[in-house]
């Protein structure tokens, strides 16, 4: 197989690497870089545990080709943390619960992530609309609805 040339500003920290062509960006991500924060669940774009943003949009790392993501940005829950302080909505998932297992945390709190970014003050329904390409077998949702609202709030409140 031939080795395809890969870079990309992952967390704020630019990373080259060469890859086999055809490897995902969750197996670049986590067998050839060592950030193991997307998890791999079903890997077949189901369940959402292995999301990513690249550019700003919540994205599949099992389903996106690692050499279609040269020049992207990309961020996992890896790189929401500074300076060892947890990023609200980290907090939020934390304070409220809504990590039981824990399993699909780090792909509700990207999709999350995206949905404040883009509606900083979003309702019940968009918070659900949102994570609906998640699945979660622990917490019923609720804890985890709950903690984006909470995060939502505290980002308004510190925003004003």
């Amino acid at each position: 197989m031939a080795k395809v040339p890969v870079q990309f500003t992952l967390n704020g920290a630019e990373k080259a690497e060469f890859i086999d062509s055809g490897t995902t960006l969750f197996h670049a991500l986590r067998d050839k870089i060592g950030d193991t924060s997307p998890k791999g669940g079903c890997h077949q774009g189901t369940c959402g545990a292995c999301s990513v943003i690249i550019d700003g949009e919540l994205r599949l790392s099992c389903l996106t080709l690692a050499e279609t993501c040269n020049g992207a940005t990309i961020t996992t829950t890896s790189g929401l943390s500074e300076g060892g302080v947890l990023h609200p909505l980290q907090r939020a998932f934390l304070d409220a619960f809504a990590t039981q297992c824990g399993f699909c945390t780090p792909g509700m709190i990207m999709a999350a992530k995206v949905l404040l970014d883009h509606t900083p003050n979003p309702s019940r329904d968009d918070v659900v609309e949102a994570l609906s390409g998640n699945i979660c077998r622990c917490t019923g949702y609720e804890p985890i609805i709950q903690a984006v609202l909470t995060a939502a709030r505290s980002n308004s409140q510190n925003a004003a």
